[in-house]
């Protein structure tokens, strides 16, 4: 569920992000440096280089995202996972972990002055759209976000025009 419409954030154009880039990582500090990383190299790979502002915001969300997996939802002996997929106009990030009860508060509704929470503010601020949703394949919860890439497509929600 789209944490901000309550509708299906799969969008057209964007295939299974298992079939791009999928890893798993142990929930350590260690391991969401090494997803950031191995992101990162992906996306070079792919034509989206080093040091362009594009690069750098989504690597920036996926470093937020796998931190928040490892400090909020982690579970002893469990790893966290990361899928990465181009759509039209965009990228797509996922992170997944195994912790159920501990859910994003969106930055709007929580208190600016709290010590946690900045993470989330820096997802939103550089990703087009993003949000979560009930883990598919076992306890846990997927937080995704998609940032447009510059000389793509833009990216049309499912069912629009």
């Amino acid at each position: 569920m789209n944490s901000e419409t309550g509708q299906n954030a799969a969008l057209v154009g964007i295939p299974s992000v298992a079939q791009n880039f999928a890893l798993r990582f142990s929930s350590t500090p260690r391991g969401a440096r090494l997803a950031r990383r191995l992101a990162g190299q992906w996306l070079d790979e792919r034509g989206v280089p080093y040091g362009s502002e594009a690069h750098d915001a989504v690597t920036l969300v996926v470093a937020e995202l796998s931190a928040n997996a490892v400090r909020h939802g982690h579970v002893p002996g469990r790893d966290f996972r990361i899928g990465m997929a181009f759509g039209t106009g965009c990228v797509r990030m996922e992170v997944t972990d195994t912790r159920a009860e501990r859910l994003p508060v969106p930055p709007g509704e929580r208190d600016p002055a709290a010590e946690s929470g900045r993470g989330l503010r820096l997802v939103a601020a550089l990703a087009d759209r993003w949000g979560w949703s009930p883990r598919s394949d076992g306890p846990g919860k997927t937080v995704w976000a998609e940032c447009r890439l510059p000389g793509r497509p833009a990216v049309r929600p499912r069912g629009a025009g």
